[in-house]
């Protein structure tokens, strides 16, 4: 097996912690399954664990060098991921008023499949802080006396985004479920809408003013 297997151990335990702890990611897909239901949840989901991918990618070509090298760089991808968390917050809270009544989910909420899988992947691959995250947590499990460095970063990888997809999965299934009792009340519904445009705002201006 090319990684060791206590470091492997401990991956696994630091990852686990990692993933059920509160987050950027978990919050946005939380409110994309409030909103546009299990299936927005899950494929919001989808979307990140996309991005995480491409991270990870990111990851073992080093892009980390980058980031040091030019400052302005990173702080040019926070500002925009931030600018799109905070546009789509205001058009969430903007829309909640003209929403008609309909069993349909997607109906009610403008919520598309296609929409929350994009919204997922640009919302996460657009924090320049999830690039070097892993930048800076996978090389701590890899062990370069081992050699296959890269397949070392590609099955860490992998129990990573598989890991994020069952937690974060969860959480938008869930939140889905309860959302689309709420959303069978005209109240409850655009309460929720204001809701979830408030956590795309503040977490906008987290990732913003964040250094």
């Amino acid at each position: 097996m090319p990684v060791n297997e206590h470091l492997m151990a401990a991956f696994f335990l630091t990852t686990l912690v990692a993933m059920i702890t509160p987050g950027p990611d978990m919050l946005f897909i939380l409110g994309c399954g409030m909103r546009g239901g299990p299936r927005a949840g899950l494929l919001a989901t989808a979307g990140v664990a996309t991005s995480e991918a491409i991270h990870v990618a990111v990851a073992a070509a080093g892009l980390a060098a980058l980031f040091a090298a030019v400052p302005t760089a990173f702080a040019v991808v926070r500002i925009l991921g931030a600018a799109y968390l905070i546009y789509l917050g205001v058009q969430t809270i903007r829309h909640r008023k003209g929403v008609p009544d309909a069993d349909d989910a997607i109906a009610a909420t403008g919520m598309s499949a296609r929409r929350a899988y994009l919204n997922g992947l640009l919302t996460n691959l657009l924090n320049p802080k999830m690039v070097t995250f892993t930048i800076a947590f996978l090389p701590q499990f890899v062990d370069p006396a081992r050699g296959h460095v890269g397949a070392q970063f590609a099955i860490l990888g992998a129990i990573l985004i598989a890991m994020e997809f069952l937690v974060d999965g969860l959480v938008g299934v869930t939140a889905g479920r309860i959302g689309g009792w709420l959303r069978r009340r005209r109240t409850a519904r655009r309460r929720i809408d204001t809701a979830t445009g408030g956590i795309f705002i503040g977490l906008g201006i987290r990732l913003a003013v964040e250094r």
